[in-house]
């Protein structure tokens, strides 16, 4: 019998479709190990038992019958609280709606076209507002490395059933950093892919030039699988991405001989990297030179993206909170961050927009000279739980900083950009780095990253669980 807490996608997909194991099989195994591990951890908000099983039973008819497999199926899958699934509240992680979706988010119904079964909704703090999943109404969302710790957010409880083992893919969704920063702290494979990439259907955009959905996996393979299946647009899309070469592809080929720069240097000022994750770049700098390629510490020469990136998370929040049924219902600190943000008019919106296409072009100037850059993924260690506990919108911010100050900035730029394992600290937790493309080149960090996990295997699951 297949232990479903160390097989990833591509294993359980292709152990299903070869007969070796079912559907309903594996749906069972995941819903088991969510029962045993999910009390301590808190990773999901909702399980949705007899649709799952349904669903498993539904792809091992459709096997049964002689229908094609396919590339994912099989695959249990964890949604992202903010993602439509057609039956349950789109909670956005508070109690604001009380109606079920109706329809399946685009991405959720492409994952299920391509065999995968969704088995429930996972944490996320109100909205998405800050890297730490902890919440008034879902608790606080512990990490599998150390539950004293957080998982980092805003796609916390996606990265805690998939570090611990529960299910072998997540959906999260990235708008400051919020797939790779859990990703940096649960010690998985968490790539934010060039905006527009995805499609954010039914929405036209998510936090407007910010924000994608996107897996957060236990291996690079696993990442290009789910990405392949759910990649591309739709009419109504506010932004597209170029470039269209298969990431599984990617993955399967070597990158060559890249001009990789690297930088330890935050682009939030006042933020100091733990020496840690200094180590880690300078490490991971090391390696890359010996696997060949041609590594130089740079200046990036960051551009402030605060002016663009301010009024779109703003501008997100009181968005997503107009939607909801019950204002009222919502976070203290949500409601305060909708007044804070009342200066946020459509003219400020468009300002931004413009800023934003200003900051990319000054931060891509970094790719004139290599083909990749390499830094940090996060600042600081894993802080300990209850970062959120009793503060404001303000607080909440300033404690949110080492978090986003590597990452956020290609939020604004829209350049592909991947968290990747770099072993575990010290203080047994894991050590990440981030690897940035140009724009449109998901591709070049698919190839790199596979190569920096062979040369470097990662431990698969929190502790080696």
């Amino acid at each position: 019998m297949m232990d479903i807490a160390r097989a990833g996608v591509a294993d359980t997909a292709r152990l299903v479709a070869t007969g070796e194991i079912s559907a309903r099989g594996v749906v069972e195994q995941a819903l088991a190990r969510i029962d045993e591990r999910d009390r301590e951890l808190n990773a999901f908000s909702r399980l949705l038992v007899d649709e799952a099983i349904a669903e498993a039973e539904a792809r091992d008819a459709a096997l049964a019958s002689g229908g094609p497999a396919g590339p994912l199926h099989g695959v249990p899958i964890a949604i992202k609280e903010e993602i439509d699934v057609a039956g349950a509240v789109t909670t956005f992680g508070g109690n604001g709606n009380s109606t079920p979706a109706a329809a399946d988010a685009e991405v959720v119904r492409r994952l299920r076209v391509a065999g995968a079964v969704v088995v429930g909704k996972t944490t996320m703090p109100e909205f998405g507002a800050f890297p730490f999943t902890e919440s008034a109404s879902r608790g606080i969302t512990r990490n599998p490395w150390d539950p004293s710790r957080t998982p980092g957010g805003s796609s916390g409880g996606t990265a805690v059933a998939v570090s611990a083992g529960m299910v072998p893919v997540g959906m999260g969704g990235d708008g400051g950093g919020s797939i790779r920063i859990p990703s940096a702290s649960c010690g998985l494979f968490g790539l934010k892919p060039q905006r527009g990439r995805v499609t954010t259907a039914p929405h036209p955009h998510l936090w407007w030039a910010l924000g994608t959905a996107g897996p957060l996996t236990r291996s690079v393979l696993d990442s290009a699988l789910v990405y392949d299946a759910i990649r591309g647009n739709v009419e109504g899309d506010l932004y597209t991405a170029g470039g269209h070469e298969p990431f599984v592809d990617a993955v399967g080929r070597e990158p060559g001989r890249l001009r990789i720069g690297w930088s330890t240097r935050p682009v939030a000022r006042g933020v100091r990297p733990d020496p840690v994750h200094v180590q880690a770049v300078r490490d991971t700098a090391a390696l890359l030179t010996e696997l060949g390629h041609d590594v130089r510490e740079v200046d990036p020469r960051y551009p402030d993206p605060t002016a663009a990136f301010v009024p779109q998370f703003f501008a997100g929040i009181r968005a997503e909170a107009d939607l909801v049924e019950h204002y009222d219902r919502l976070e203290r600190r949500t409601r305060e961050t909708c007044r804070l943000g009342a200066w946020v008019t459509p003219k400020v919106v468009d300002f931004a927009l413009a800023r934003t296409e200003q900051v990319s072009v000054k931060a891509n100037r970094v790719f004139d000279d290599v083909d990749v850059l390499l830094t940090p993924a996060i600042a600081h260690r894993p802080p300990r739980v209850g970062r959120l506990d009793g503060v404001g919108t303000v607080l909440a911010s300033l404690r949110a900083m080492p978090a986003i100050a590597y990452a956020a900035l290609w939020n604004v730029a829209g350049n592909p950009a991947a968290s990747v394992p770099a072993g575990v600290g010290a203080d047994g937790l894991p050590v990440a780095v981030q690897l940035v493309g140009r724009t449109d080149d998901e591709a070049t960090l698919f190839s790199l990253s596979a190569q920096l996990e062979q040369a470097r295997p990662w431990p698969l699951l929190a502790g080696g669980a």
